[in-house]
């Protein structure tokens, strides 16, 4: 399991950005230009963060108490 964690983890670091942008989003996006717009990517990749990291702190406390 540690294994596939952090082959994971290691994955994540090397990927490219990924396009995180819902549709509205997206149009808005292509009027403002390439700056602003990788700007707004990093912002809603920033906010998808912290729900992702409780997710995998309350699986990791949930595992390891039950090991």
């Amino acid at each position: 399991m540690l294994i596939i964690s952090a082959f994971l983890f290691l994955v994540s670091l090397v990927s490219n950005s990924a396009p995180a942008q819902c549709s509205i989003c997206t149009k808005t996006t292509q009027q403002m230009g390439e700056k602003p717009a990788k700007g707004l990517n990093s912002g809603i990749l920033y906010l998808a963060f912290a729900p992702f990291a409780i997710a995998a702190y309350v699986g990791y406390r949930w595992w390891k108490n039950n090991n």
